[in-house]
């Protein structure tokens, strides 16, 4: 074969020098991290077990429990109206509704609103109260209660609050943002996340309260009738 031109030979050279470089550049791109390169955690959403459950109760009410806070309220504090709205008579009553269905870890969804309320007296303030309950014993002696309340101070809307065995005194964990204190007829939308000991209220898509050591792990789902009208139009649960 005949001898190269030096023209040829400079090619070659130069072609030769271009793909060290790139083998170089690649081998860097595929380095492991070093002890400087940051590290992203991501946190894992819970996986739902089931499909969205309606667990509002029927107009006979099968499945529910009226459990006293104060001697029952003679009248009828619970009805079903014929859309399926809850309607909750909370005006002098103080009581639960309780699901007899027990339930673990699972997303809850409950969609509420206070109505008007009228005083007993001209010059008295309206009561706006009431809550919603999970992780509950069915004797309703323990509760785990997501307040529902208008007040000027906590517990309010986005605050939990829970009496449970091995506290002698009432567990209140208070949102360190201000309640949102919805105006009266608005709806209020509650999103729980409820996972091993871990329990944790969004309103309206905010994050609220968030309590790590409730150590009742099963529970049951429900309502309180305490002062004042409520309307409750959605109520459901999907297992984790």
């Amino acid at each position: 074969m005949p001898n190269a031109s030096p023209r040829c030979v400079r090619r070659g050279s130069r072609a030769l020098l271009v793909g060290a470089c790139m083998a170089i550049a690649c081998k860097s791109t595929d380095a492991e991290p070093t002890a400087s390169t940051p590290s992203v955690t991501r946190v894992t959403e819970p996986t739902p077990s089931g499909a969205w459950e309606n667990l509002l109760p029927s107009a006979a009410f099968a499945g529910f429990r009226r459990v006293p806070i104060d001697p029952l309220a003679s009248k009828a504090v619970w009805q079903v109206r014929p859309d399926g709205v809850l309607y909750i008579d909370g005006v002098g009553a103080k009581e639960m509704l309780l699901s007899e269905r027990e339930i673990g870890d699972g997303r809850l969804q409950i969609e509420w609103r206070f109505l008007p309320v009228q005083p007993a007296t001209p010059d008295a303030a309206p009561t706006y109260n009431g809550g919603v309950y999970v992780r509950t014993p069915l004797d309703g002696k323990s509760w785990v209660q997501l307040q529902v309340a208008r007040a000027e101070k906590p517990p309010v809307v986005g605050d939990l609050i829970a009496q449970v065995p091995g506290k002698a005194e009432r567990v209140d964990v208070f949102q360190t943002a201000p309640s949102p204190q919805p105006a009266v007829g608005e709806w209020v939308r509650y999103d729980v996340v409820m996972r091993g000991p871990r329990i944790e209220l969004s309103v309206d898509g905010r994050p609220a309260a968030v309590w790590a050591e409730c150590p009742l792990l099963t529970g049951h789902v429900g309502l309180q009738a305490e002062g004042a009208p409520i309307e409750v139009r959605s109520l459901r649960y999907q297992p984790l």
